[in-house]
């Protein structure tokens, strides 16, 4: 009886090598540099607090996100099966409301007011921190001029999001949970190598009073046009960018939501 060579088993793909695509996202809190310590502190706490309470509210489990805290700033890599719509409407509604809550009343130097940026695509975990091209990308578009610019005049907003070309087209224009395309303004963001289209929202606000400050030429100077020539420079930055690897930063996010939401 002659034997039979043994199977070749198909080759599984290493770990590393499966593509899967994220929402990425980044919260950073203006102005945080200037605070004091024990501000900061409270800063911190708070906007673990905001982010949490809009994912409750919205339906969402943060306990499944990857996040990644830096001080004034947190960014994350939600789950694959992440409802994107809900994320761009309910979430951002939520927050929206949670910081107009948290700010009631207060002086205007102890408001938390956040610029949130938001894309889909490839994203895998690295030796320190996340490799691919979102958050690359996202890191771009949170320090984008425009965005900057847009809160720091809109003073009567504690929010401005924007989010990517590709979630727009793909998410925003299909008008689920409320998403209303008329309601973005589309800005070009040019920041060190990346070159490409986002798109502005400021909850509550029409895109009437966002376009001027998008549509607003960089001054000259400004340093290959990727942000203002004058003002304070900001620490609220991702780290550093090497390789294609994007650190953001690390330690632990506080893993419990306010008692309130909880029955």
């Amino acid at each position: 009886m002659t034997s039979q060579p043994p199977a070749q088993s198909q080759p599984q793909p290493h770990a590393q090598e499966i593509i899967t695509r994220h929402l990425c996202m980044a919260a950073d809190v203006e102005k945080y540099s200037r605070l004091d310590t024990l501000s900061q502190e409270v800063i911190q706490a708070d906007l673990v607090q905001v982010l949490e309470e809009a994912a409750v509210l919205s339906g969402l489990d943060r306990t499944t996100w990857s996040r990644q805290p830096q001080g004034d700033q947190e960014f994350a890599v939600l789950p694959p099966d992440t409802p994107e719509a809900v994320v761009l409407g309910d979430f951002v509604r939520h927050l929206a409301v949670r910081l107009g809550e948290r700010n009631a009343n207060r002086a205007e130097g102890d408001r938390m007011r956040l610029r949130l940026a938001i894309d889909i695509g490839v994203a895998r975990t690295a030796a320190l921190g996340y490799s691919g091209p979102a958050p690359i990308a996202v890191a771009r578009y949170l320090n984008a001029p425009q965005l900057k610019r847009v809160l720091e005049v809109m003073d009567s907003t504690d929010l401005v999001v924007i989010v990517s070309d590709r979630l727009y087209q793909d998410v925003v224009r299909l008008r689920g949970q409320g998403l209303d395309p008329q309601r973005y303004v589309r800005a070009h963001i040019r920041q060190k190598e990346f070159n490409g289209y986002g798109w502005i929202h400021v909850p509550e606000h029409g895109p009437e009073e966002v376009r001027p400050l998008v549509d607003t030429p960089e001054p000259e100077g400004a340093a290959g046009g990727t942000g203002p020539a004058a003002g304070p420079t900001t620490t609220n930055t991702v780290s550093r960018i090497d390789g294609g690897v994007v650190h953001f930063g690390s330690g632990d996010a506080a893993n419990t939501i306010h008692k309130k939401y909880y029955g």
